[in-house]
């Protein structure tokens, strides 16, 4: 099945999910949607704990890491509306050692005046079966663990929580805890 339609229809190969209204528009990234992609990320960075970068990225950064990810095969996903992008998908490496090569992160970011209107749920399919053409074995999400709404993301789509490490990272002047989420593909 195919993602790329102009209108995203409520049903797909992992099931139905909620939608949006509008005309959200999923489709691949290109190197000029690096800016809409660092302005949903930096926002994430400096107000919430889905990231634990605490500075905001430069453009030049975004770059780099969008031409690292079409060099190596890591699949990037946008949610377009109107012209502007709403959300962003990705798969990265999970460890750079050899032996990792079949196992991969994903990352899911959804602006913030968007979040809570379905969006995620639109860029997760995509995601996975990119994993499953690249012939990845398995997906990890590794996730704050007070962001409830990824981890429901996450376990709608078959992700099972396999790791919970305690005061693991420190933002915001307190101690975070992150869960890691697996899904075979």
């Amino acid at each position: 099945m195919s993602y790329f339609s102009p209108r995203v229809t409520a049903t797909h190969a992992l099931g139905k999910v909620p939608l949006p209204m509008g005309n959200v528009r999923l489709r691949p990234a290109q190197l000029e949607d690096c800016p809409g992609i660092l302005e949903i990320y930096n926002e994430a960075v400096l107000t919430t704990t889905a990231s634990y970068d605490v500075e905001a990225r430069t453009l030049d950064h975004r770059v780099a890491w969008y031409e690292d990810h079409v060099r190596n095969d890591f699949a990037i996903f946008v949610a377009e509306d109107a012209g502007q992008i709403i959300g962003w998908s990705a798969l990265s490496r999970f460890h750079d050692r050899f032996g990792y090569r079949y196992t991969a992160e994903n990352s899911v970011y959804v602006r913030a005046t968007h979040r809570g209107q379905g969006i995620g749920s639109q860029l997760l399919p995509p995601l996975l079966e990119a994993a499953t053409n690249r012939g990845l074995h398995t997906v990890i999400a590794v996730i704050d663990a007070s962001n409830d709404a990824s981890i429901r993301l996450h376990t709608r789509f078959a992700f099972s929580q396999v790791g919970h490490f305690r005061e693991v990272g420190h933002k915001f002047g307190r101690w975070l805890d992150v869960v890691y989420l697996q899904r075979f593909v």
